[in-house]
């Protein structure tokens, strides 16, 4: 997701399909941190860990479109 984003290969139909998975899938693992079951702790840093790198991609994504949309702007 992360390499076809910055590459500007991704369409802005496809950029869409990436941000309704990544944030399926944050809200599933927050569902799963809060659902009050008891977790051991290698599992908690698991799941604080995969939010994180979904918030990266997340992030990283919005830049690469920033840019690319600045770079629309002033070529055209």
């Amino acid at each position: 997701m992360r390499r076809e984003t910055a590459m500007g290969n991704a369409g802005h139909e496809r950029q869409l399909e990436f941000i309704q998975k990544i944030s399926g899938r944050g809200e599933t693992l927050v569902h799963v941190s809060t659902s009050g079951f008891p977790m051991s702790d290698e599992l908690k840093a698991r799941i604080l860990s995969t939010l994180l790198t979904l918030m990266n991609c997340r992030e990283n994504m919005d830049r690469a479109a920033m840019r690319q949309s600045a770079l629309r702007r002033f070529a055209g």
